[in-house]
């Protein structure tokens, strides 16, 4: 049986980026796939990267080999057919947990040989959600788009290729009214979440069915 790795690198277990995960992965299982749902923030202590480059020996090649609660993650990638990840939006970037799991997973494949960067034989596609307060029509003024061209290119050189889908705009709390925050419309926000994100939802569950139903 094909399977997918899903994995919330939010966390907050339950709201917007959970959510839309959590309909991708109901998309993929409703054509037969399995999937591994995975929130990023639940797991033990990890950390990214460690420049130890033993995933550039021999022995290792193309291998992550340090050992803490994303190795066991990085071993169900390497053995999936699909990888759905999410992540809100902080500061223009993503999570810090996000970014850990990104640099495992992305560095170990690059070889630094400029005739066959990437040593990764198992391509897989990859489904990248993220969830924001700022709209996505205001991505490009603030350079955010930029910033995501250059985690697709590398995900596309090293890992697989990958398909965006962002949603802007987002209620960030339940209740606004403890928080005094006068840069937004409550009720705005409320409404929003009532009549768009649940079109959203179904966006991003055609996504991850469309992810199962091609590979």
């Amino acid at each position: 049986m094909k399977k997918i790795v899903a994995i919330n690198a939010s966390p907050r277990a339950n709201w917007n980026t959970a959510q839309l995960i959590k309909e991708a992965v109901k998309g993929a299982e409703s054509v037969g796939v399995e999937v591994e749902y995975i929130d990023l923030y639940k797991l033990d202590k990890f950390s990214g990267c460690m420049s130890c480059f033993a995933c550039k020996l021999p022995k290792n090649y193309g291998k992550c080999i340090y050992k803490d609660a994303l190795a066991p993650v990085l071993e169900s990638i390497r053995n999936a057919d699909g990888l759905i990840m999410g992540t809100p939006n902080y500061f223009g970037d993503v999570t810090a947990g996000f970014r850990a799991l990104y640099e495992r997973l992305a560095f170990q494949y690059l070889t630094y040989k400029p005739e066959q960067p990437s040593c990764n034989n198992h391509k897989i596609p990859i489904l990248f959600v993220m969830t924001s307060n700022l709209p996505e029509e205001s991505y490009p003024q603030y350079g955010y788009d930029k910033k995501l061209e250059n985690y697709k290119n590398t995900l596309d050189l090293l890992v697989g290729e990958t398909k965006f889908f962002i949603c802007g705009n987002t209620l960030q709390v339940s209740n606004y009214a403890p928080f005094g925050w006068t840069m937004f419309d409550p009720e705005e926000k409320k409404k929003r979440h009532e009549e768009v994100f649940p079109i959203e939802k179904e966006k991003v569950f055609a996504l991850g069915k469309e992810m199962a139903e091609k590979i």
